[in-house]
């Protein structure tokens, strides 16, 4: 974290990085807090306009992966219905961020096995068909999978995390003593990528993405208990084997039991959503 940058051995030219790094961190409020309360404030090291554009480089990188493999939107009538589900909860994101809804989103779908969803910095989202096919997903619990995944865009976590592992790397020297923070944009797709499919989130970013996605989905009219459902079916699952998304998405009693107090806080957002 950017106020608990150590260092046993400090080099004169590393204490300059490390001064940098401290002086160029922020305390920022990512989000409002909506009908759930989410407004924790949050430090970070990387800019918003660093992480946005690895997150542009390492999204295309991803897709052009699965292209290759004619793995990228294979079913259109797969990819029309993330899409719509997914053209339904951006509007809503307004109630969190002014700025949302007017973020350059793409949504696509890659066929895969894997049991896994993520949405980049700056609303780059990707759906694998495993999570689809092997929970048998309703619009209501594709909904709860979303709105999870598009809160840890607009709480920007990818950000959050980058910067802790940033500060980390300034911190051993990683990056070396001449590196300035400037520079270090040109290895942040890589880190957006790590931050996307390897590093695991905190349970308190687990813990605010759920409570924010099930207030997304109720307010564009998705049931946000779905979501109490689809963890269930989650934590099911991996009694099989531990599948991607569970492997950086802890599911537990607790969790299911914080998604049944907070979505049923937003049922009536969800009811007059519903009388629209």
């Amino acid at each position: 974290m950017c106020d608990r940058v150590l260092v046993r051995r400090w080099s004169v030219p590393l204490v300059m990085v490390a001064s940098l790094a401290l002086s160029s961190c922020e305390t920022v409020q990512t989000t409002q807090a909506g009908a759930v309360g989410v407004d924790r404030k949050q430090t970070m090291l990387l800019s918003a306009e660093e992480v946005n554009s690895g997150a542009v480089t390492a999204y295309k990188q991803t897709l052009q992966g699965a292209s290759k493999k004619g793995a990228l939107n294979r079913d259109a009538a797969q990819v029309a219905r993330v899409r719509t589900v997914a053209q339904r909860l951006i509007p809503a994101t307004g109630a969190f961020r002014k700025d949302a809804p007017a973020w350059q989103w793409e949504i696509n779908v890659i066929s895969s096995p894997e049991v896994n969803a993520w949405c980049m910095p700056g609303g780059k989202i990707a759906v694998y068909t495993g999570i689809i096919d092997k929970l048998k997903l309703t619009d209501d619990e594709l909904a709860a999978i979303l709105g999870h995944e598009i809160a840890h865009a607009l709480r920007e976590h990818g950000r959050e995390r980058a910067s802790q592992q940033t500060a980390q790397s300034l911190a051993v020297g990683v990056l070396g003593a001449a590196v300035g923070l400037g520079d270090v944009g040109q290895n942040l797709a890589g880190l957006v990528a790590d931050v996307t499919f390897g590093l695991p989130y905190s349970r308190q970013f687990e813990r605010e993405a759920d409570r924010i996605g099930v207030e997304l989905a109720a307010r564009a009219g998705y049931d946000p208990r779905a979501a109490i459902n689809l963890w269930q079916k989650m934590a099911k699952l991996s009694g099989g084997g531990t599948p991607q998304f569970l492997s950086t998405h802890p599911s537990d009693e607790s969790r299911i039991a914080d998604l049944q107090a907070y979505s049923a806080r937003v049922v009536p957002l969800y009811e007059a959503a519903r009388r629209r």
